[in-house]
């Protein structure tokens, strides 16, 4: 077992000072580098002297003033452009990924947890990127509502739309994910038109430090649209102004220190945290063998993954009292098979913490962990682990630790103390109210997980503790297999917390977008509002034109064309076709008696038939630009249609979006959307709808 009380903090072999690297910040479109104030970074597995990092004497201020002059022309491009560019910058790196699996290994990872920090960020571009140009329009305003009437006859109304904030966002990040974290970040920044300054960590800036170099050479960002810094921020802070916006992920400590920064608060620039978190993984009351295995094995991956280096980690781990034995006895089984060592190694199937810092660190919290638990396995208190390296004293080294609390409810300590690495604390509960209570003592947390049985009703316990969390996932034996895990945050889903995981929401989908981009509403006329947001408001004026426009190509087409069509009595008949066709005999539509009992008073046609039959009066059957029907949006059944009632359409081009062809075989064209009202003969709307085609372009 090595011993790490006897480690030294500064390792005993050192290269000469002209053979280390040192990092240079990559801003105001140069690289600077200083070498004054120099911080060392040594290898986690060897101890080595591998890079050193200082941003002395860097202006800060002309970085701030670089970003929103360059890059600035961010919000010039499209939605779909800047999707573009985020895609193909996750190809670039995508081609280079074995270089950073390279630079890994000194941050003493497997190459399988190598794999979340860098395929894993590099996904997250892809997921991003796809998002984008799935849901938004390709336009550089986001029109995010509806038409909102605000006067009788409807001549004045507004809407909200997005737009970038005319400043930067300056990210500062974790240790612990140097590449992942930092594309999280900046993925949906970029896509929102703002630039970015990146602060890594100094463990593990190398890696963010090749990623960004290399999405620089892509030059598929405009100038300026994103720097890293390489050292201290300095006096950064001091040069943002309120259209700016900071986000931070590390300790709660140090994130409640930037977030009282007196300049941030004088000018109310956003400040968004997402901190360390003690997680909580919970066994339900009635779980049975095969939920037990589960269970152990989550919390094993959470603890052996990254060496525990997780913000998402399982900390406390809340077991029913009667079968807390059984899961500590399985547990430590499986974690007793774990060897610890050099990745290089084969057979080691978990490498070091960051660094001798973080490993002192850990040590430290394990100890005050161990004044109100039992430590049952690992740690430096036993010696159930040997160390599979060449140095061992060298490396960063922790074993997996299993603490274990029989009165977590007396006890503070294992509540809100999280030693960052493989350590984690069994406790068990009474009862649902106990379970509860135990879990919000963690003050907030990014993520718990509950593990159930098939038959398991947990409605009860989700609520108690969703308040006290950015994300519950619900884990069994059906979705087993297919589950992205305890501890992996998704680009579609909130990843963040309350209270101590510090307020914030990272990811999201496009609530991400969002976050770097302002809410406005905007008031005026229907004129006014398909002017500003490229898209046909109601009460805006229309053109007709004698040329059908299912006739016209993509590019012909105006926002605002309509055509009005012939009209068309509906008849018994024509239900009576449509029930025999479509199978539904909905007493509504064929019941004389039953339909004059209901809410109608006689019988209707199928708001289906209504689609379908509108589709005949707006549709030009003859060959030409329209494609294909791509899909409807909004479908509202408004009136009931009865038997003798006559139908006419309004169909009016809302909206127009090019899109950005896979094949280039394929004809160009574009999406269209069309806005669709079904009226009868006392001009009642009837059915309201939008129907989207692709068309072709000249």
């Amino acid at each position: 077992m090595l011993d790490l009380e006897q480690q030294q903090d500064t390792p005993a072999t050192h290269e000469s000072q002209e053979s280390i690297k040192v990092l240079s910040s990559l801003v105001y479109g140069e690289q600077y580098t200083s070498t004054q104030n120099l911080r060392p970074v040594y290898h986690a597995i060897s101890g080595q002297l591998i890079y050193e990092v200082s941003s002395h004497g860097i202006d800060t201020q002309k970085i701030v003033q670089y970003a929103k002059q360059k890059g600035r022309a961010l919000a010039t491009l499209t939605f779909h452009e800047r999707a573009n560019a985020l895609k193909n910058i996750a190809q670039y790196l995508m081609e280079r990924k074995e270089d950073y699996y390279q630079l890994a290994y000194a941050t003493g990872v497997t190459r399988k947890d190598a794999w979340i920090d860098i395929e894993g960020g590099i996904g997250t571009l892809f997921a991003y990127s796809s998002l984008v140009r799935r849901e938004l329009s390709d336009e550089k305003i986001w029109v995010e509502d509806a038409w909102l009437p605000l006067s009788k006859q409807g001549n004045f109304g507004a809407k909200h739309i997005l737009t970038p904030k005319a400043g930067v966002a300056v990210h500062i990040d974790a240790f612990n994910f140097p590449i992942w974290g930092m594309l999280e970040k900046i993925a949906p920044t970029l896509l929102a038109g703002v630039p970015c300054i990146v602060k890594p960590a100094t463990e593990g800036a190398e890696l963010t430090h090749a990623v960004v170099r290399d999405i620089l050479a892509s030059n598929l960002l405009p100038e300026g649209a994103l720097q890293l810094i390489c050292g201290q921020t300095y006096d950064l802070f001091e040069h943002l102004g309120p259209q700016d916006t900071i986000t931070f992920t590390g300790s709660a400590a140090t994130g409640q220190s930037l977030r009282q920064h007196p300049h941030l608060n004088r000018h109310s620039i956003a400040f968004t945290m997402e901190a360390d978190s003690v997680n909580s993984a919970i066994l339900v009351e009635d779980a049975d063998d095969t939920t037990i295995d589960l269970f152990v094995r989550e919390v094993f991956r959470e603890m052996t993954t990254k060496a525990g280096q997780k913000c998402t980690a399982i900390r406390r781990a809340f077991v029913p009292h009667t079968l807390i034995n059984t899961v500590q006895e399985r547990l430590i089984a499986k974690l007793a098979k774990v060897v610890v060592g050099d990745p290089a190694r084969e057979g080691v199937t978990m490498g070091a913490l960051a660094s001798k810092k973080q490993q002192q660190d850990v040590t430290a919290k394990v100890e005050q962990l161990a004044s109100q638990a039992e430590v049952v396995l690992g740690s430096h208190l036993r010696q159930d682990f040997s160390i599979d390296a060449a140095q061992p004293q060298q490396g960063a080294f922790y074993p997996p630790t299993l603490l274990r609390c029989d009165q977590p409810n007396q006890a503070d300590v294992v509540h809100n103390i999280e030693a960052f690495g493989p350590v984690c604390t069994l406790m068990p509960y009474q009862n649902l109210d106990e379970l509860a209570d135990l879990v919000a003592r963690g003050e907030g947390s990014l993520v718990a997980s509950i593990v159930r049985t098939p038959n398991s009703q947990v409605e009860a316990l989700l609520a108690a503790i969703a308040p006290w969390h950015g994300r519950v996932h619900i884990l069994d034996e059906q979705n087993a297999k297919e589950s992205t895990g305890h501890g992996s945050p998704l680009p579609y889903l909130v990843h963040g917390g309350p209270g101590r995981a510090g307020g914030g929401e990272e990811l999201g989908g496009l609530r991400a977008v969002k976050h770097y981009m302002q809410r406005t509403a905007i008031q005026g006329s229907p004129n006014a509002l398909t002017q500003v947001g490229h898209s046909w408001t109601a009460g805006a004026e229309f053109f007709a034109d004698r040329v059908h426009p299912f006739k016209k190509s993509f590019d012909e087409l105006r926002i605002g064309e309509r055509l009005l069509t012939a009209r068309r009595t509906i008849t018994e008949a024509d239900i009576v076709s449509f029930a025999g066709l479509s199978g539904d005999y909905f007493y509504a539509h064929m019941d004389k008696l039953g339909a004059a009992e209901s809410l109608f008073g006689e019988r209707v046609a199928h708001g289906y038939f209504v689609v379908s039959a509108a589709a005949g009066l707006f549709v030009d059957a003859a060959v030409g630009p329209v494609i294909a029907n791509y899909g409807m949006d909004n479908l509202r059944f408004v009136e009931p249609v009865k038997i003798g009632d006559t139908i006419q359409v309004e169909l009016t081009c809302k909206q127009k979006t090019p899109k950005i062809l896979k094949d280039p075989t394929q004809k160009p064209h574009g999406v269209v959307v069309w806005d669709i009202k079904v009226k009868n003969q006392r001009d009642e709307l009837v059915a309201t709808y939008d129907i989207l085609t692709l068309v072709e372009r000249d």
